[in-house]
């Protein structure tokens, strides 16, 4: 990385004159207008100071600023939304894809082609007009492609169809180098295994092709139980999913709602249990499936019911604008009776740290299978993942990071020892942290295509594969 005195040099006249009349979107520098808006991210404990920051507009942009940072030896951020920051992105050149909206669904071959910057509602919203729906997550402001790259695990169509990195057909990618490549299984099909899965740590996705699935409604939405019943309404769902169909996903959390209006007076400020339900079939076989759930405690509020796709963000409910948020998961080879009582001990009532929410989604069915084209999406024999995280001002930071350490110790009787790759911890970049989330024979693979494609490990600021 360049001194500071270099770095003045590179940041003066002539050399951002030059990036600035290369390219077709704006070039930031520290004190610009428009630099805070395009460095900032979605989680407020991960701020950061990039040395100089493009808002690009094409692959072209792309392609010209990843030469400029060559040419002076300046590491490269990427960033859409601001959603998935690795290491805070500090002395970098940050290349802002926000700007980059296209999508086209191609309704006969079921394939959505999306641009670097484009959020998951958008896709939604365009796959709709031909019935047609994507595997997306929870949040309908995460970006499509650094979503993707972690593998993408989806609480709506994962268990019918896997991880959104298995049905990626082709990646348009500006390496290292500062070329512009098409990969594909059959074109650099090595490259492609390793970016669908092993996040941006090979470059700059600039545009990113998948299929889509005929899909216009499900039965699905959320049960809401007090925390009082935690223990009796998490041991119910972790027998009623075992008799479940793969057409019906689920996931559930102890939530601490905030005392405010936007929240339903019956959760306002307080401790509940969260039951999401996606059921691909029929309103009539989802509502018999569900049934047994509704009966299993007290229910403060029931939203389970027909929905267009377009609504599906509704059943996660997932907070869209900027937080202060540290976190935490893990992957669970199983869920005991022992184990719930201990998230119950931990996470409920009385519980030491007051954590915001403590989730545990069902890893079964396509989540559970190779794909049909092998990628760096890993850790698939794992049967529930645990994510737990606060929203909390700056100095109760601390007191929450230790307390989310000691659950995941709890919990490690049970423990795969592994993280999935969209789930590894915001600002922490350690080497043994990011090989979490890959068995050590796919992180062996992943080291040996970074030192082929970005041996002066260029991009340095996602959850970066360490190759010392």
């Amino acid at each position: 990385m360049a001194s500071d005195d270099t770095l003045s040099k590179i940041l003066a006249e002539p050399e951002v004159v030059q990036l600035s009349a290369a390219v077709a979107g704006p070039v930031f520098l520290p004190g610009d207008e428009g630099y805070d808006a395009d460095r900032a991210t979605y989680n407020l404990l991960t701020p950061q100071r990039p040395a100089v920051v493009v808002g690009v507009v094409n692959a072209d942009d792309v392609r010209e600023t990843v030469r400029f940072a060559r040419r002076n030896s300046l590491p490269v951020a990427v960033q859409a939304t601001g959603h998935g920051v690795g290491v805070p992105a500090d002395g970098a050149v940050l290349i802002n894809t926000s700007r980059m909206t296209g999508v086209t669904i191609d309704p006969d071959a079921r394939i959505a082609r999306v641009e670097a910057g484009v959020r998951w509602q958008r896709v939604i919203d365009e796959a709709a007009k031909y019935g047609l729906a994507a595997i997306n997550g929870s949040s309908p402001t995460v970006g499509v492609v650094g979503y993707t790259l972690g593998g993408g695990h989806s609480p709506f169509l994962g268990r019918s169809y896997g991880y959104a990195a298995d049905h990626v057909t082709a990646v348009d990618i500006v390496t290292p180098d500062g070329e512009l490549r098409t990969v594909t299984a059959d074109l650099e099909p090595e490259l492609f295994w390793a970016v669908r899965g092993g996040k941006a740590n090979f470059g700059v996705v600039t545009a990113i092709e998948f299929r889509v699935f005929p899909l216009e409604r499900l039965y699905g939405g959320a049960l809401f139980f007090p925390g009082s019943q935690a223990r009796q309404v998490l041991q119910a769902w972790r027998s009623w999913i075992e008799d479940t169909p793969d057409e019906l996903t689920s996931s559930i959390a102890l939530l601490r709602l905030p005392p405010v209006e936007a929240v339903p007076e019956p959760l306002r400020g307080q401790l509940v249990v969260h039951v999401r339900i996606a059921h691909l079939g029929s309103a009539e076989e989802g509502a018999r499936l569900v049934a047994p759930l509704r009966e299993a405690g007290t229910v403060l509020l029931d939203s389970v019911v027909e929905l267009p796709y377009t609504a599906v963000a509704s059943i996660h409910n997932d907070p869209v604008d900027p937080l202060p948020v540290c976190e935490r998961s893990t992957l669970l080879r199983d869920l005991t009776p022992a184990a719930l009582d201990r998230i119950v001990g931990l996470a409920g009532e009385g519980s030491e740290v007051p954590v915001t929410v403590v989730e545990i989604r069902h890893l079964a069915g396509a989540l559970r299978r190779a794909p049909q084209v092998p990628n760096a999406v890993a850790n698939r024999e794992a049967a529930f993942l645990l994510f737990v995280a606060s929203v909390t001002a700056l100095d109760a930071v601390p007191a929450h990071v230790a307390y989310h350490a000691r659950i995941i110790e709890e919990l490690a009787e049970w423990d795969t020892g592994r993280a999935f790759a969209n789930f590894l911890t915001p600002g922490n970049g350690a080497a043994d942290h990011v090989a979490s989330a890959y068995p050590p024979g796919v992180y062996t693979r992943l080291v040996e295509l970074k030192r082929r494609w970005d041996p002066d490990n260029l991009f340095r600021f996602t959850h970066t594969i360490h190759t010392d």
